[in-house]
């Protein structure tokens, strides 16, 4: 059960929802409008290893090349 990261399209608050469910209904923690725009993540889990976003990197110094993905 995935964690999400949204916006809000009508207050424009950034928050995260524990989703159980594709039928379970997502409302903004601060206006609850349904207008939400679910924002993509900066790292993914791989293999116990966190990739990307800021993670370090022995084949570049920016931890943002094709190998940090």
């Amino acid at each position: 059960m995935p964690i999400y990261e949204y916006r809000c399209r009508s207050c424009n608050s950034v928050f995260e929802e524990f989703v159980r469910s594709r039928e379970q209904k997502i409302l903004c923690p601060n206006c609850n409008s349904q207008d939400l725009l679910k924002l993509m993540s900066l790292s993914v889990q791989i293999g116990g290893e966190s990739k990307g976003g800021g993670s370090s990197c022995s084949s570049c110094s920016s931890g943002s090349c094709s190998t940090c993905r």
